[in-house]
């Protein structure tokens, strides 16, 4: 992810912008513990006691795509951008109200599936999310081919995210 967080640190250059990675204690989403999501969630709690109620994007990708949709329920989270992200079927939905999300992916990713992230955009919007799917055209689950496009895409959304009131 180290290239994501340089491509957002130029996007949001000049802006008072804090760009930050977490660190996941334990490897894999370890069933009904969702270590990566309590992360997630520990690492909100310890940058609002750091720096108060301030607008917050989450970008991830993969397992880290899907803890930032289920952290992103919130109240300082404004949007989320997930890049190839897992999201199995019975991921809950209904705490994304009001956010907005974008999951990129690329339809032949053989490790996390396109066709669920669509999917999960179709409920993230029926629970009120304003979601969008945006099919990416290379780069499969590792993003390597056309990686400057993922950088550039993910980078744009999420400054647009943290532009938005």
């Amino acid at each position: 992810m180290r290239p994501f967080v340089g491509a957002v640190t130029r996007a949001v250059r000049g802006r008072g912008v804090l760009v930050a990675e977490v660190r996941y204690r334990h490897r894999g989403w370890n069933g009904e513990r969702a270590d990566a999501a309590r992360d997630a969630e520990a690492a909100l709690a310890r940058l609002r006691e750091r720096a108060g109620p301030v607008p917050v994007v989450l970008l991830g990708h993969s397992m880290g795509g899907r803890a930032a949709l289920r952290a992103a329920g919130d109240p300082a989270v404004r949007g989320v951008v997930a890049l190839a992200p897992w999201c199995p079927a019975d991921e809950p939905v209904d705490h994304l109200g009001g956010r907005r999300l974008y999951l990129l992916h690329d339809e032949t990713d053989r490790v996390t599936s396109a066709r669920q992230s669509w999917e999960f955009v179709r409920r993230a919007r029926e629970a009120g999310a304003d979601a969008a799917g945006i099919p990416m055209p290379a780069g499969g689950h590792a993003m390597i081919r056309g990686a400057d496009l993922w950088h550039r895409r993910a980078a744009e959304l999420t400054a647009a995210l943290l532009s938005h009131g």
